[in-house]
């Protein structure tokens, strides 16, 4: 078995300084990629998980943008290219929440939410496939949830922003498949982050009563998806969607 199957890699992870992007920089770096951590306010999180996978004896780069904006993206892009080499994977992470009832939901909400979750994914994506088609090799998972899957009266900007990105990695995934591009995606459910803070402790309870596993997901199941996802152990997999949610969606 190859302990170090992404050696030699470069990869990007958006939202990388907490939560499942956190998982994801570790999981990676541990697989033995380099790793860009974008982050967009919290530097001293970035930093921290900069040290992690330095301990590990791979390179790490912090880099701060606002995915949703061309001009920071770009910049992104250039800069970890110029420091780490070229980017060969891609985890899109980043993302905003918002958990209100459908009468408190504004379009500004609305928009900064499609802007960040989708648009954000798109941007970075573009600003790095061009350098993938130029090499011949590129994997990129794109962090969905199972709110695309089923109404969410109470995250309704939120789950429209899921649901495109599905459509953004089968669609990708076939233009993109001829020059040995790999588009994948995942769908947690509740994963135990920072975006349940926003959720009372009742609600966590029916979430968890209404998954068979009977718990809440850990960053790290979701980051050994991914890690397995940017390996030849899923090398005849693209537009696909892995849910990991314990039971409570199941997919046909």
């Amino acid at each position: 078995m190859n302990d170090a199957p992404l050696a030699g890699q470069v990869a990007l992870v958006t939202g990388g300084s907490r939560g499942i992007g956190r998982a994801c920089v570790e999981e990676l770096a541990r697989a033995g990629a380099d790793v860009a951590i974008n982050y967009v306010s919290n530097v001293s999180a970035a930093r921290a998980v900069v040290e992690v996978v330095e301990r590990m004896g791979r390179r790490a780069f912090p880099i701060q943008a606002d995915v949703s904006q061309p001009t920071e993206v770009e910049h992104m892009v250039q800069m970890v290219v110029q420091t780490l080499g070229p980017i060969g994977l891609l985890v899109n992470n980043a993302g905003v929440f918002d958990y209100v009832p459908h009468g408190e939901l504004t379009l500004e909400m609305w928009q900064r939410t499609l802007n960040v979750n989708l648009t954000g994914s798109f941007l970075v994506t573009w600003a790095v496939k061009e350098g993938m088609i130029a090499r011949n090799f590129g994997r990129i998972v794109n962090v969905a949830s199972i709110s695309a899957l089923q109404p969410r009266p109470l995250s309704i900007a939120y789950a429209a922003s899921k649901a495109g990105m599905l459509g953004l990695t089968r669609s990708t995934a076939a233009a993109l498949a001829g020059h040995n591009i790999r588009v994948n995606g995942v769908a947690p459910g509740l994963i135990e982050t920072e975006i349940i803070e926003g959720v009372s402790a009742e609600a966590v309870d029916k979430i968890v009563s209404a998954t068979p596993m009977q718990r809440i997901g850990q960053p790290e199941d979701v980051s050994r998806v991914v890690r397995f996802l940017m390996t030849e152990d899923s090398g005849f997999m693209t537009g696909q969607t892995l849910v990991v949610c314990g039971g409570r969606v199941m997919t046909p």
